[in-house]
């Protein structure tokens, strides 16, 4: 919403006209295009102008409408590494300059995802960056209460200058695929430290999701109070001008206090749909190949209400940006402050980690497990290249046709008693099950005869007691001495499940998991 002086001043001046053809900032020097898709390009124009694109041999035309809007779309292109220029013609010209075609991932979320490879003690990785073929672009922190088409941005190159302010997240997962691809990666970081997932799904997201509906309601009230509200301030403005103007005839006559402006509590950042007016919307229907998604220590007390919250962000941006279920990779919360004395777990994050977990069940969507790599009262962990590789195998094996590469680590699959004991099978073994130990970025070493850790095991009462667990061919035998009659495990189930070891022979960690719903 612009300021009320704005609208003042526009009001006061001829009806505005669009004399050059213009884009959106997300079309500038150095930015990727994505390959393998019709390419949409769009913009403002005076009414009735027609205007060219071509990119290479490709070429499009469109007539700008009533209101001064054209859109178009470039037939699909290759990838291409070799820098080509973007040309728009109207009644004026633009060339965009150092363009690559390739796959542009977009890296949205909170401050894990927004935190800079400059801040995660890097410097080799920063001096060693003259990637050329990897580009972004960084998006500010706009909140409205409705939907914008343009934020100030521009695409960099990815050099040894740059990097250091690229997400690192975002960073450690281009580079890998890059480098397994060859293909240009294009960044549209999209990110807000703090913030809440409610304000980056759009309406359409809320409607789809039933459960959401009193969050949707709430929202839409308070935008109706604020328009009603702003209303009344037009109407006293109106009143404030024409006594203002009366007193500027009257030399030393004092000028009337000019009425204090409404506060518009549907742009809250912390409330729905705010972001993605903001820092969304002005993106789409820019081509894509898939989302990365950083989010959900603002909503760690939540349980599977922030799986509600998963399908409406997920559905909402697929069904907006209209390219399909694209790919959608997201990271499960890292263990952080203090690990729990009670076996049972369930503090903390646990819960919002479970729902993370069902929303698995999401087509295209994959997660990445990092409980590993905490660092304890940091909720900040800066070992982001795990976080970022362990995304890249999601997308190496389901989008680029690397299936010898493991995606995931040892899930849970199902649960049946022995004696005393209860089997926990799993899936995405990755060639067997392993204790195994992490230190900092080094690979994960197996533990030949390793304890496993942090299982918990409880009988029909309730009551749960540390377990023995050992790994048993394909499976993992779990028991305690204090549960004659086990019926329940739990497994990682707390806020830091600190030495949780269970991996896969990839270097995968275990899903935290368990098999109650007490």
């Amino acid at each position: 919403m612009r300021p009320l002086k704005t609208l003042l001043l526009l009001s006061l001046t001829p009806a505005a006209v669009f004399a050059n053809v213009s884009v959106t900032n997300i079309f500038s020097d150095h930015m990727v295009l994505q390959r393998d898709i019709e390419l949409p390009v769009w913009g403002k124009a005076d009414p009735g102008e027609a205007v060219t694109v071509k990119l290479g041999a490709a070429t499009a035309q469109a007539t700008a409408d009533p209101a001064g809007s054209w859109s178009l779309k470039l037939p699909a292109s290759a990838a291409n590494s070799a820098p080509q220029d973007l040309l728009i013609a109207g009644k004026n010209s633009l060339a965009f300059k150092n363009v690559l075609i390739g796959d542009v991932w977009v890296c949205s979320g909170q401050s894990n995802m927004e935190m800079a490879l400059g801040s995660c003690n890097a410097p080799d990785d920063i001096k060693a960056a003259n990637l050329p073929k990897i580009r972004r672009i960084k998006f500010p922190h706009v909140n409205l209460a409705s939907p914008t088409t343009n934020v100030p941005g521009k695409w960099e190159v990815c050099n040894p200058q740059t990097a250091g302010a690229f997400t690192a997240v975002g960073f450690y997962f281009a580079k890998r695929i890059q480098q397994e691809v060859g293909v240009p990666i294009g960044l549209i970081d999209d990110s807000w430290g703090g913030t809440r997932i409610e304000p980056w799904i759009p309406v359409e997201g809320f409607e789809m999701v039933p459960a959401l509906a009193p969050l949707l309601e709430g929202w839409r009230k308070k935008d109706a109070e604020y328009r009603a509200s702003f209303a009344q301030t037009l109407t006293a403005y109106e009143q404030w001008i024409t006594a203002t103007r009366a007193a500027l005839e009257k030399p030393g006559t004092p000028l009337p206090a000019q009425p204090a402006l409404p506060v518009n509590a549907a742009a809250d950042a912390g409330g729905p749909v705010s972001l993605y007016n903001g820092m969304i919307h002005p993106v789409i229907p820019y081509g894509i190949k898939g989302a990365l998604w950083y989010q959900g220590e603002s909503n760690g007390g939540e349980g599977d209400e922030y799986g509600d919250k998963m399908r409406a962000l997920i559905g909402g941006w697929r069904s907006l940006w209209n390219q399909g279920e694209f790919p959608f990779y997201y990271v499960q919360l890292a263990n952080f402050q203090q690990p729990p004395k009670d076996a049972a777990g369930g503090d903390g994050w646990a819960r919002v980690r479970d729902a993370q977990t069902k929303a698995m069940n999401i087509p295209n969507t994959g997660m990445a497990v990092i409980i590993d790599i905490g660092e304890g009262p940091d909720i900040h962990p800066k070992n982001k290249f795990d976080v970022g590789e362990r995304l890249a195998r999601w997308a190496l094996n389901k989008d680029y046709g690397k299936t010898d590469v493991v995606f995931s680590g040892p899930q849970f699959d199902g649960m049946r008693p022995e004696t005393g004991k209860l089997r926990i099978s799993f899936r995405n073994m990755g060639g067997g099950l392993i204790a195994g130990k992490k230190d900092g970025r080094k690979p994960v070493q197996e533990v030949p005869g390793g304890k496993l850790n942090r299982f918990s095991i409880a009988g029909e009462d309730g009551k749960w007691f540390e377990a023995d667990a050992v790994i048993d061919g394909d499976g993992v035998l779990v028991s305690s001495p204090k549960v004659g009659n086990p019926v329940a495990v739990r497994y990682a189930y707390s806020m830091n499940p600190e030495g949780a070891n269970l991996y896969n022979k990839a270097g995968l960690p275990a899903i935290p998991f368990r098999t109650d719903s007490w």
